[in-house]
């Protein structure tokens, strides 16, 4: 049987640093995002009473913050050692997990265009999980709150869903100063002031209706206000996931690129 050799097979170095730098960046992210995380968690004393994480009711950003770190440092390790030391096994890993999160993404995509209502659904019960447990978490409460800025909102549908908070709630056997209130992010806040009022949603919705609050805060719901944002802004998310998706196609070129190379050199020396 008679074998093909590659005449002055090599791996090519232009390749291999730039597989090196382009998953260095992503290395170094991946470890701020987690040095971030145990931060935050660090600050909110999570690191010395871990059960404090189970007994959290709505989703705690630290979370979200970390898995992203978690996988990108993962991704970004496997990338840089498989290109120094031209490993095949970490390079095939790397390309094969970026395939799986791109595979990931686009089914994503897919399935909230075709299930637009249930997706709709989830995210407005969604929303209404962590509007009960607003206080229960500091940074799920900086989260909503800057949501609730940010798009001139209150509530999912309404401001009433603040009924769902015990803190909030309208019961007559709610103790709370803040009852039948609101938080401050829900108020509609006059340019000028340079101090934050964070009582200005006290006992707004103690009397009136929605249209009689529309002057003192904000009576349009959050989930409403995100059905109008994305239309507006379509070419921005259409533009973020196509940048992303070439980023991740370009890391797969890269990787199967130096594994074609590699296996190139190695079928030489045979």
């Amino acid at each position: 049987m008679h074998y093909y050799r590659y005449e002055n097979a090599e791996v090519s170095c232009f390749y291999k640093y730039l597989m090196f730098s382009y998953n260095i960046i992503f290395w170094l992210a991946g470890t701020a995002f987690i040095a971030i995380g145990f931060w935050a968690w660090s600050e909110k004393g999570v690191l010395s009473d871990l059960t404090q994480v189970t007994r959290l009711h709505g989703f705690d950003p630290v979370w979200g913050v970390l898995v992203v770190g978690t996988v990108t440092f993962v991704l970004g390790f496997a990338g840089c050692v498989g290109a120094l030391r031209e490993n095949i096994c970490l390079l095939k890993f790397f390309s094969g997990v970026i395939g799986f999160i791109f595979f990931l993404e686009l089914t994503a995509v897919v399935l909230a265009f075709v299930f637009q209502g249930q997706v709709r659904e989830w995210l407005n019960d969604f929303y209404l999980a962590n509007v009960k447990a607003y206080r229960d978490d500091i940074d799920l409460q900086n989260l909503i709150d800057s949501l609730q800025k940010l798009n001139h909102c209150c509530g999912a549908k309404d401001p009433n869903d603040w009924n769902l908070n015990v803190y909030f709630n309208c019961s007559m056997s709610n103790p709370s100063r803040e009852k039948c209130g609101v938080p401050f992010s829900c108020c509609i806040s006059d340019p000028a002031d340079t101090v934050v009022n964070t009582q200005c949603g006290y006992d707004v919705r103690a009397s009136g209706t929605p249209s009689q609050w529309s002057n003192t805060i904000y009576v349009k719901g959050c989930m409403i206000a995100l059905e109008e944002w994305l239309p507006r802004n379509l070419y921005i998310v259409a533009g973020v996931f196509i940048v992303i998706s070439l980023l991740q196609m370009v890391g797969i070129f890269f990787a199967r690129t130096l594994i074609g190379d590699i296996e190139k050199v190695k079928f030489n020396y045979y």
